[in-house]
């Protein structure tokens, strides 16, 4: 792809992005009109002094809808791109971020703390922490079983991701079946689905902070990515250092998806749609890859989290959902498609 195209793509994708983060503001119980958004938006930033808006639409606009829609940009933006980073690392374009047994240790954290109070003395941050921790702990676990004979195995790696994520599900299961909370099981169920519905300006500032940190690193990266794609032997050739390499992947991939989970629960499919669309659009080479990932996979979380609201209103539906009805039907094209090359979209 050409540098014009891509400019183009990305230019057409963020403007795609902002239309569709206002037309999430709107969308809600109470009708909003976008100028009332961008009014109520350049009043707060002290861009003017004038306001139109009642208070109460101010509230909703400011304390409630925007920091939902500016989250779900954020995990969309972190899992697309956790997603490519893995796709990479693991030769596969099947595999997504969740494959470090990430999503399956969160869950663990998240009930310990729904269904036993665990980390109360945290107050609200309880739930984000525990979810956190419980990743990371999964994660450990997996890496060190892939580490042999000081090197990480890329196939020990998938089958340590598998292993683990049946045994933090297992306790996770045990822990809803042996639980007498009808209440608490129902927050699980509903927080192993995904959901943006808890998001506040206090829970942005950590997910948006990785989320730059990581895509930074990944950016200026993007060549060892490519020659990851190319083999063993040609990235060694090449010299890069590939057991050390596979560490920052999966210490980045992990920190980042970790993060992003402990925010809004598990939401699949998005690490493994959308970096495969943009390969099929853009190319595999990951300077491109990246930010194009990370503009689409915006864009489909915040129409994600739109649907989600309004499926079953004034019912809210968990986003997890909502992903796997656009993920389901693309994986198994994407798996009874008869030619497929990496990253060229043949």
């Amino acid at each position: 792809m050409t540098k014009l195209r891509f400019t183009l793509l990305a230019s057409v994708l963020l403007a795609v992005l902002l239309a569709s983060m206002t037309f999430g503001v709107m969308v809600g119980s109470v009708d909003i009109t976008p100028s009332i958004i961008w009014e109520v938006l350049f009043t707060k930033m002290g861009l003017s002094a004038e306001v139109a808006a009642s208070k109460a639409q101010s509230i909703i606009i400011w304390e409630i809808r925007l920091p939902r829609i500016i989250l779900a940009a954020i995990v969309g933006a972190a899992l697309a791109i956790s997603g490519a980073a893995i796709q990479a690392l693991v030769r596969n374009p099947i595999a997504d971020p969740y494959i470090l047994g990430v999503s399956s240790g969160a869950s663990v954290g998240a009930t310990l703390v729904i269904l036993l109070g665990a980390f109360s003395f945290l107050g609200t941050y309880a739930l984000s922490v525990a979810a956190f921790f419980g990743a990371i702990l999964a994660v450990v676990i997996v890496f060190l079983l892939a580490r042999v004979n000081g090197r990480t195995s890329v196939i020990r790696l998938l089958l340590a991701g598998i292993a683990i994520s049946m045994v933090f599900s297992a306790i996770t299961n045990f822990m809803l079946m042996t639980s007498k909370q009808q209440g608490g099981i129902q927050a699980v169920i509903h927080w192993t689905l995904g959901s943006l519905a808890g998001a506040k300006w206090s829970t942005i500032g950590l997910p948006f902070f990785t989320f730059l940190l990581i895509f930074i690193l990944l950016l200026f990266n993007y060549r060892q990515l490519n020659a990851l794609l190319l083999g063993e032997e040609l990235a060694t050739t090449l010299g890069i250092n590939l057991d050390r390499f596979r560490i920052f992947i999966i210490l980045a991939v992990s920190l980042l998806t970790g993060v992003v989970v402990a925010s809004s629960g598990s939401i699949g499919f998005v690490g493994l749609i959308v970096p495969h669309v943009v390969r099929m659009m853009v190319g595999s080479n990951y300077k491109l890859v990246l930010p194009i990932s990370a503009l689409m996979g915006a864009v489909f979380l915040v129409w994600a989290d739109m649907a989600a609201r309004v499926a079953i209103a004034p019912e809210e539906m968990p986003i997890g959902i909502v992903t796997a009805v656009c993920g389901g039907p693309f994986f198994i094209w994407m798996l009874r498609r008869r030619r497929y090359s990496f990253g060229d979209g043949e």
